[in-house]
């Protein structure tokens, strides 16, 4: 059993008699986990050996699940695509390394530091005036943003009608908030 705050921990080895100086490795990789995340519930490391045909010795596999709030990780390191994993320590070493970058990940997801992608800005068309280059596109929230025939993509700006559906990059120009790109919805204005 164990003790509030302290993950529950086990080690399996496999096609391979227990190691003591493994399994202190492990454990000693598993508290570094502790530094990026401080609510790891459980932490299950299977320890395998696969021999090696037409060759002496064994290629080490290791697996790591680990338990967070919400959220279960996994990593695994398969002998075949790494040759260094000849050696259970380097083994042991790449899946932990490889369980870090997760956990750091998710803990970034968590703490909200990961950009959202946000969807891009709506409106219709208030205003075209193809005579003098430019529209104005007013948003859901009221706003009015100008934009220029450059400003439109894969339509074209002379066939634009009043109440056309878009959405848009927004920038802010000298005269105030413009459309660095446009792209009209549904209708396929081609440029002819």
């Amino acid at each position: 059993m164990s003790n509030p705050g302290t993950p529950l921990v086990e080690i399996a080895f496999r096609n391979m008699d227990h190691s003591p100086a493994v399994e202190d490795r492990v454990r000693a990789q598993i508290a570094k986990l502790g530094q990026f995340h401080d609510q790891i519930i459980a932490c299950r490391v299977a320890v395998e050996a696969r021999h090696r045909h037409q060759h002496k010795g064994h290629l080490y596999h290791v697996r790591i699940d680990l338990t967070v709030p919400n959220a279960e990780l996994v990593a695994s390191r398969e002998p075949d695509a790494h040759q260094a994993h000849q050696d259970v320590y380097v083994a042991v070493r790449d899946a932990f390394a490889a369980m870090r970058r997760q956990l750091q990940d998710f803990a970034r997801k968590q703490r909200g530091n990961v950009k959202l992608h946000e969807p891009p800005p709506h409106g219709h068309i208030r205003e075209i005036a193809p005579a003098a280059d430019y529209g104005m596109i007013e948003t859901s929230d009221g706003r009015e943003i100008r934009f220029s025939s450059a400003s439109v993509v894969d339509a074209d700006f002379a066939k634009l009608e009043v109440g056309d559906r878009v959405w848009f990059t927004e920038v802010t120009s000298d005269d105030g908030p413009a459309a660095s790109t446009v792209h009209v919805e549904g209708k396929h204005h081609v440029v002819g």
